[in-house]
């Protein structure tokens, strides 16, 4: 998928230069680079032709700081679109949105968002949650939903308001050589959050936020992950699962080559310790190097932050149910230290096998 990108991106690009081919700068539409006037009419207005055109074409938001309000990106369209960002693209620094996406593309089949920067301005908003205040739930930076075969790449995502980057019910979607940034108290500011999608691929990325660097939700499928620096945040998490009785299950999820550095967690299973006929399986990590990690491993199918409406839990490692334990887990070649201490491990309803130095030792 991202191979095939890459080759529909420089034939645009060839075709753009010496056939003159369809490019829509937004600026031509009433876009203002002033980081004030809004411009959202302006670059839907654009999408709308280059979605509209039989040959592929180029969206183009120039150098500048553009206003957006919000924008919801609609296909299906007649041709494969780049949406080639230069400038900056800023969101309300006002907290009081109702919408809970900011920028959305929907049902579009072969994109491109190549460059540029976007500015979620959510520092309002965290002061209002961490006040205590009522505050609105937030907004998703940027929403790829109902889509098939899209490529991210090169994007910067600054303080988002919720969520940096958002998949739903998407197919073969590659986010790469991305930032999200958000500092470790912004709440709600997942990196790349996945749900219901099938052949994402995060690869060689820098997510530093408040909470998951990335997080999979119901219905993730074959999914591969790979040369991520993710710190600070929550680490790497499946879940929470079991929000309800009846959900889609999590399989074939791969985690290769990653740094967390500072960060809650490092491999994460969270469900909640109530009945589910959803599951998680094929889910293999590599190769991580944990850098003041509070749980480098865990899986807990007793999730119940603040402890509210759940049954009895305890804080461990590997705590899952005795209706449901974890079966067929491996653990091959670990070395963890908490400190100058000996880190250590918990098992409940865990069954499995270790291989290889294993430290602190396996309690299968």
């Amino acid at each position: 998928m991202a191979k095939s990108n890459t080759i529909l991106f420089i034939f645009i690009l060839t075709s753009f230069s010496t056939l003159g081919l369809s490019a829509y700068n937004v600026v031509d539409f009433g876009a203002r680079p002033d980081g004030q006037t809004d411009s959202a009419d302006a670059f839907l207005k654009a999408w709308g032709m280059a979605c509209r055109s039989r040959e592929p074409s180029i969206v183009y938001i120039p150098q500048g700081n553009f206003y957006v309000s919000s924008a919801l990106f609609w296909g299906p369209c007649k041709n494969s679109i780049l949406v080639l960002i230069k400038g900056t693209i800023i969101a309300t620094s006002s907290i009081g949105s109702s919408a809970i996406k900011w920028l959305e593309f929907q049902n579009v089949q072969g994109l491109t968002i190549l460059g540029g920067t976007l500015d979620g301005r959510g520092q309002a908003l965290w002061a209002c949650k961490l006040a205590h205040r009522s505050c609105p739930l937030g907004s998703i930076s940027l929403t790829i939903s109902k889509s098939k075969n899209v490529l991210i790449s090169g994007l910067k995502s600054l303080n988002s308001k919720l969520m940096h980057v958002s998949i739903q019910f998407s197919e073969d979607v590659t986010v790469r050589n991305s930032f999200m940034i958000a500092p470790i108290y912004s709440l709600n500011t997942d990196g790349v959050h996945i749900q219901q999608s099938t052949g994402v691929n995060v690869l060689m990325s820098v997510i530093k936020t408040g909470d998951d660097c990335i997080s999979m939700k119901p219905g993730t499928s074959n999914v591969y992950i790979n040369h991520i620096y993710c710190g600070p945040g929550h680490g790497i998490s499946i879940g929470s699962l079991a929000d309800s009785v009846n959900e889609p299950g999590v399989q074939n999820i791969t985690v290769k080559s990653v740094v967390f550095d500072h960060t809650q967690n490092g491999f994460r299973i969270k469900t909640w310790g109530r009945p589910s006929n959803g599951f998680v399986k094929d889910v293999s990590f590599h190769n991580a190097i944990m850098r003041n990690v509070h749980n480098p491993i865990i899986v807990d199918q007793n999730y119940c932050p603040n402890a509210y409406n759940c049954p009895g839990h305890s804080s461990v490692k590997l705590d899952c149910s005795k209706e449901y334990p974890c079966t067929g887990m491996k653990l091959h070649n670990i070395k963890l230290y908490y400190g100058k201490s000996k880190a250590q491990t918990f098992c409940r309803n865990a069954q499995g096998s270790s291989s290889g130095f294993v430290i602190p030792p396996s309690c299968f």
